[in-house]
């Protein structure tokens, strides 16, 4: 059977800068053993496929996997499949330029804008539970990352669950070399999807330097993380520690795998956050399985 599919670059306008998902426009007949199958094959950070919705609410259905499990949400996942979705006219924006995705966590709501000719997409984040770590997990964290973190980091979850650590600086996230086998081991015991580690930037266009580790889901970095700078969102919010210049920041990611990833984060007046940035298209064709 012929599926339509995509590779969609995501966070960035332009191709081969942000963070890839492949995207499956015909999933319908694909097991979850199938699927996993083809995104253990893709080998990208994840891998979506575009189902009929069983909400009425809902434009289209999402099912998302990583190389080695499947996730009831993920951001860039979500606002690249919204782009290929739309421009491959398997669904039209509501007459308030919104779209809805179901997933794993329920019905997730993107706006579609425009800046300059270029269209961006945004997500409402999910609600984020947010805890403490434990001194035990800390004390583990801190050996992954061979140093402390400047405020004390915590787990996060807006569907998939992250720790999120903020260190000194911009220049020690972009410096940060950490241990990997340490982090798979910790995330497992912990339950949790992986690490993200952030730090302020004293100029440039971007407020904050982000970097996302996974490596127990096969993902020893990921380029640009959507649920991941969401987590740090939730988090700067919960503590009060909002960059300077407002509720709206944009956030740089990718630097150290060779992209440069922009993450566009707003926040309301009650903490609801969303999420968003450019998309575009770098593999248009078929599956011919």
């Amino acid at each position: 059977m012929r599926r339509s599919y995509k590779v969609v670059d995501v966070f960035t306008p332009h191709p081969f800068k942000g963070n890839p998902v492949a995207v499956i426009l015909d999933a319908e007949g694909l097991d979850t053993e199938a699927m996993q199958a083809i995104a253990g094959w893709t080998n990208l950070s994840e891998t979506t496929f575009v189902l009929a919705p069983s909400s009425r609410e809902a434009d289209y259905r999402l099912r998302i996997f990583t190389p080695r499990n499947e996730l009831p949400f993920a951001g860039h996942p979500t606002l690249g499949s919204a782009h290929a979705v739309l421009e491959s006219g398997r669904a039209r924006p509501r007459d308030n330029g919104r779209l809805i995705q179901e997933c794993g966590m329920g019905c997730i709501a993107l706006t579609m804008s425009d800046l300059d000719g270029d269209r961006r997409l945004s997500f409402e984040l999910p609600p984020a539970t947010i805890d403490m770590l434990e001194q035990a997990a800390l004390s583990e964290l801190e050996a992954v990352l061979g140093c402390g973190p400047k405020v004390a980091p915590a787990t996060v979850n807006v569907g998939p669950t992250w720790m999120v650590a903020q260190l000194e600086d911009a220049e020690a996230v972009l410096a940060l070399r950490p241990d990997l086998a340490k982090l798979a081991a910790l995330e497992r015991c912990l339950g949790v999807m992986g690490l993200t580690v952030f730090g302020a930037h004293s100029s440039g266009d971007a407020a904050i330097e982000v970097r996302t580790f996974a490596p127990s889901s096969g993902v020893n970095e990921d380029p640009v993380c959507g649920s991941g700078n969401g987590s740090v969102a939730a988090f700067l919010w919960a503590r009060g520690l909002l960059p300077s210049g407002g509720s709206d920041y944009v956030a740089a990611q990718g630097r150290c795998v060779g992209r440069a990833g922009r993450i566009e984060v707003s926040f309301d007046a009650h903490g609801g956050i969303r999420i968003g940035g450019a998309c575009v298209t770098c593999i248009d064709g078929l599956m011919l399985r």
